[in-house]
């Protein structure tokens, strides 16, 4: 990893990553919005905010995300899903991550060894869902899995030696989990060196695939 482009580069893991790339000596351009006013649900934010950059970065995370809108939480039960959160959370967890996949291409190299990590979460699997619940945010990580996949193929014709891959970090100290004490967590700094091996190790052959913090395929 030579040049790293991350964006959410103010949330919990966010951080984390950009201080754990640059440790590794990477040169980190960081997108955020605290930092660049960068809106993932805005596709005119998107677009300013993608259209600045110069690449090419041989890695790129895109690291956004929320649980629920702010003074919400996750659907315990199907009777509780509005339909305004969902698309809320929809738009930051699906859409947002489309559009700036949709920009990708164009920032990675030619030639090449290069990587897209995109931060998803195991509850989005279909197959490894045993309790239900959560259906908004599961089903919008479920909708980011399959966008992942689309985009690997596609950037994947002009970039072979290019790997696409969804990303579950596992439950990160962060203000996004601090209401679940229950828990087991891990710090942010963890996750961060955990999801760089991962994405590091990944090969042109894996793109489009889904995988834990351990490397490990999480089932669709």
């Amino acid at each position: 990893m030579d040049k790293a482009l991350i964006i959410g580069a103010s949330g919990g893991i966010g951080a984390a990553l950009v201080g754990e790339a640059e440790r590794r000596g990477a040169a980190v351009t960081g997108l955020s919005r605290r930092g660049d006013g960068l809106d993932v649900t805005d596709p005119a934010s998107v677009d300013r905010a993608m259209k600045r950059l110069d690449g090419p970065f041989d890695t790129i995370i895109i690291a956004t995300g929320i649980l629920a809108p702010e003074g919400g939480g996750p659907e315990k039960a199907l009777g509780a899903i509005e339909p305004a959160s969902m698309a809320a959370v929809f738009a930051a967890n699906a859409i947002g991550p489309a559009l700036l996949l949709g920009h990708a291409e164009r920032l990675l190299p030619r030639e090449g060894r290069s990587a897209v990590g995109v931060l998803s979460a195991r509850v989005g699997s279909i197959g490894d869902n045993r309790i239900g619940g959560w259906h908004s945010y599961r089903a919008s990580k479920a909708a980011v899995n399959q966008i992942v996949r689309g985009a690997a193929i596609e950037i994947g014709r002009k970039r072979p030696e290019a790997t696409v891959a969804a990303l579950h970090p596992g439950t990160v100290e962060t203000a996004f989990t601090a209401s679940y004490p229950g828990h087991k967590k891990v710090s942010a700094q963890v996750a961060a060196g955990r999801l760089l091996d991962v994405l590091d190790s990944l090969s042109p052959a894996q793109t489009g695939g889904f995988f834990a913090y351990d490397g490990s395929p999480v089932p669709w």
